[in-house]
């Protein structure tokens, strides 16, 4: 019988190696682990557990692919070719509350929530009886745990709720997560804060933890997070909140301190952002999936090249002809068959797309999170000139007055810009649900644009609570109308 997962205790690693196809979704006690329920006792210790809660973030149950490629897979965005049948329920929209990658995207999710929240925990027990770079660490430590538990909550509440606003429709009061303050005792009861509530944890994780980093600095490396990708993290989480000021606030604020101020704008430029795992200059926060450490069969490179998932022909139909971004959109064969370039997860600077890393917090959707604030508060030459930037992959685009001139024009516009930009990043079924309206889905007939659904109200479509979660009695209530609620 599977663990239930609100009430497991986790461990996490000192060290860590590659993980093959058939490692076992129970296996908690990974290879030199420190227990993270009686060894947080000194700096050292928490940076080993720090370092075990990224492990737990980077592995493919939950960001290195089911949590990273569900809102993509189950958007207008994606093709499958039907070769075999992963993940293809998601895509269908046949899902049930036993499907193996809704578990476990919430059971590595709390694995990753619950191990953060131990690292707070000691780190504030800790930093009273220590000083100078010790002090300095715990911050850094703490300010970290803050991060990758408000990215693995903004990732569950986008899965397992409604969308907070829907065009301007608030849903705050209605079901959120169970929130890991501290340590949560095994078999006890625990119920589901609200959607707001959930918001308002996630939003204080990240503003604490830009707090501890203005102190005491962060390590400057794509694999851990730091101040600018804590403040991406934060401009995410007030958009989907509606919180436009803010949200354009925390965009410029991660722009700023990453120092990217342009993109890449030729083919081969924008192409070799994606020839290995730190080839990204316009990230701030990727996961450490390397040649060392990668995924194999479970990768996001497999599932986009083997596996038969590739760009619909709806989103192709969206580029200008010599966009940029189409140097990594293309087939190597006849098409829409299991030779996709593998997009995003191409890894072109060799030959094995398991090795290609994903990028999840990054300087173009910072621009886009600003052109959306700043034109839902009718600040119009603002809202161009952030557009500007990440339009400019169109060549024919060369200045604002390219662009539209009038608030529903640049939504409009941005809303497919958003698909163009961020496809393969995890963000499409979230942006769908939450600008209301309908939607076309299950593509079918390529080279055709051809839907199975159609026209489908998406606004109170949301995953289940995973069965077993359910079952074990412990308080968490499941999504009531998750099943109606699936497009058809």
């Amino acid at each position: 019988m599977r663990k239930t997962i609100i009430n497991s205790l986790a461990a996490v690693a000192l060290s860590v190696t590659m993980v093959s196809c058939g490692d076992s979704w129970l296996e908690t006690d990974l290879p030199n682990g420190v227990d993270t329920e009686t060894a947080l006792n000194n700096v050292d210790n928490i940076g080993y557990a720090l370092n075990g809660t990224y492990y737990q973030l980077m592995r493919y149950y939950f960001a290195g692919n089911y949590a990273s490629t569900i809102g993509d897979l189950a958007s207008d965005l994606v093709y499958w070719s039907r070769s075999n049948g992963h993940q293809t329920e998601l895509y269908q929209f046949t899902y049930t509350d036993t499907d193996n990658s809704i578990y476990y995207i919430w059971d590595y999710g709390y694995k990753v929530v619950d191990a953060a929240a131990r690292v707070i925990q000691a780190t504030e027990a800790l930093l009273p009886e220590v000083s100078g770079d010790d002090a300095e660490y715990l911050k850094l430590y703490e300010a970290e745990a803050r991060c990758l538990r408000a990215y693995a909550n903004l990732v569950m509440v986008n899965i397992y709720c409604h969308q907070a606003k829907v065009a301007g429709q608030d849903f705050t009061s209605m079901p959120g997560l169970v929130l890991v303050e501290e340590p949560i005792e095994a078999y006890a009861d625990v119920e589901r804060a609200s959607i707001g509530q959930t918001y308002s944890f996630i939003i204080g994780d990240l503003q604490k933890a830009v707090s501890l980093f203005s102190q005491v600095g962060d390590r400057g490396d794509l694999n851990y997070f730091g101040q600018a990708s804590a403040y991406g993290l934060l401009a995410r989480a007030n958009v989907y909140m509606e919180n436009w000021g803010e949200a354009a606030s925390a965009a410029k604020n991660a722009l700023s301190i990453s120092g990217i101020d342009e993109l890449a704008y030729t083919p081969a430029a924008y192409k070799a952002l994606y020839n290995n795992a730190s080839s990204n200059w316009e990230s701030m926060f990727a996961l450490a999936i390397d040649n060392l450490t990668n995924w194999s069969a479970n990768s996001c490179g497999t599932l986009f090249t083997t596996y038969g998932y590739s760009s619909s022909p709806y989103l192709q139909s969206l580029y200008g002809n010599d966009d940029c971004r189409l140097s990594i959109i293309y087939f190597t064969g006849a098409g829409y068959n299991n030779d996709f370039s593998g997009g995003k997860f191409g890894y072109y600077g060799g030959s094995n797309p398991a090795l290609a890393t994903n990028y999840l917090v990054n300087a173009p959707e910072m621009y886009l999170i600003e052109a959306e604030a700043y034109a839902n508060q009718s600040q119009i030459a603002q809202a161009q000139e952030a557009l500007l930037v990440v339009a400019m992959r169109n060549p024919e685009i060369t200045s604002t007055d390219d662009l539209p001139a009038t608030k529903d024009g640049i939504l409009s516009f941005l809303r497919d810009e958003r698909a163009r930009e961020l496809f393969q990043e995890g963000l499409r079924l979230w942006d769908l649900r939450r600008w209301g309206g309908t939607v076309n889905l299950y593509a079918t007939g390529a080279p055709d644009i051809n839907w199975v659904i159609n026209n489908a109200d998406i606004t109170n479509q949301v995953f289940p609570i995973p069965a077993d979660e359910i079952n074990a009695g412990f308080g968490v209530a499941q999504n009531e109308g998750w099943s109606s609620n699936r497009p058809r």
